[in-house]
């Protein structure tokens, strides 16, 4: 729960940015006007919302501060019927006191944003060539059984397979239940140490996969004008004929003004693929916006966001040793096979207590 004083930092660069002339003054110009007037409409509830936290935390305050004063006419007994006053006023403030105490942690819990009731995860092969495809293979297929034990529903949305089994990418949606909660920690670089297939003087290769987890915007979160999206058709393609398809289904898109690219290709139908393709953009786009605007208020990234970074060494697979490390809570857990299968409560049980 945030505390009073970041609240505060918070209101007072709002009241920044609504002061900031830029923000109003290109209204009259179409597309650029409806996104600046929906910024300032946004801002202006955030600062409603905001006031009734100080508010409340001030009438709190003046409160607290008449019981202490009671509670000096009380040790001083200068005056028998000053003292019994402030005894009775005593007991109807400290009512008082609970009853703002609950309304106020309840406007902050209120801050909290809805959690999403679907994540879109993209593992990417990294370092150690087709070892790494295949262990990023291994990761698609411990989230998927660890997706059936929690009674999620997955969507494959693309994939970049190779010719030994693995995945240069993989892109897939989960949703239902409590799916953001446990798949918040995964975001990372995964890390595995064994001997590969393809190894054949056995000697411990180290591979990486990095994996990103990303929040599923609600409907109208991000709206994508067509104007700026550049759509092209291909022929999928894979290894030894896989995912091949002699029509043009395959889809890429060009979010033109931020650059941004995305495909698929796992479905037969050139409509699927493209609402597959439009997923992950709008996945990307909520999260580019969400980063922006929190670097706006607080000059770094928001912690909610910190287990999307790509960069970040997370957990070390050492087959082994048959044990599997999260750096992040410095522990280990053995039957590193059971993991791969699925179970990983107790790491993310691990991971929800260290917060």
């Amino acid at each position: 729960m945030p505390d009073i004083e970041t609240i505060k930092d918070e209101y007072n660069e709002l009241l920044k940015q609504l002061s900031d002339p830029e923000l109003i003054s290109d209204w009259p110009a179409s597309a650029k006007a409806t996104a600046g007037k929906e910024k300032f409409e946004e801002l202006i509830k955030r600062k409603a919302y905001l006031e009734k936290i100080i508010e409340k935390e001030k009438e709190l305050k003046e409160i607290k501060s008449k019981i202490e004063e009671n509670k000096l006419i009380i040790s001083a007994k200068e005056d028998l019927e000053l003292v019994s006053l402030a005894e009775t006023e005593i007991t109807q403030l400290q009512e008082k006191v609970k009853i703002l105490d609950k309304e106020l942690s309840s406007l902050l819990e209120g801050k909290k944003e809805p959690r999403p009731r679907a994540v879109i995860v993209e593992i990417r092969a990294g370092a150690g060539g087709e070892e790494a495809a295949l262990f990023a293979a291994n990761l698609f297929r411990m989230y998927s059984k660890y997706a059936q034990s929690q009674n999620w529903q997955q969507k494959l949305l693309d994939a970049r397979p190779t010719e030994l089994g693995g995945f240069k990418e993989v892109i897939f949606e989960l949703k239902n239940g409590d799916v953001f909660s446990k798949m918040k920690f995964e975001g990372g670089v995964h890390r595995v140490q064994r001997i590969p297939k393809t190894e054949k003087a056995g000697r411990i290769h180290t591979s990486t996969s990095s994996v990103a987890v990303l929040s599923k915007p609600r409907v109208a979160e991000i709206k994508i004008r067509p104007e700026d999206l550049r759509i092209d058709f291909y022929r999928a393609s894979g290894p030894g004929g896989q995912y091949v398809n002699k029509r043009e289904t395959a889809v890429r898109i060009t979010h033109l003004p931020t650059g941004l690219v995305v495909t698929s290709q796992t479905e037969r139908n050139q409509l699927r693929n493209k609402e597959n393709a439009l997923a992950i953009l709008e996945a990307r786009l909520f999260e580019k916006r969400e980063i922006t605007e929190e670097e706006k208020i607080t000059g770094k990234r928001r912690s909610q966001i910190k287990w999307a970074k790509r960069a970040e060494k997370i957990r070390t697979y050492n087959f082994p040793q048959d044990r599997v490390t999260d750096h992040r809570v410095k522990k280990s857990w053995k039957n590193l096979e059971e993991i791969l299968n699925g179970k990983l409560d107790p790491m993310i049980g691990a991971l929800k207590k260290s917060i």
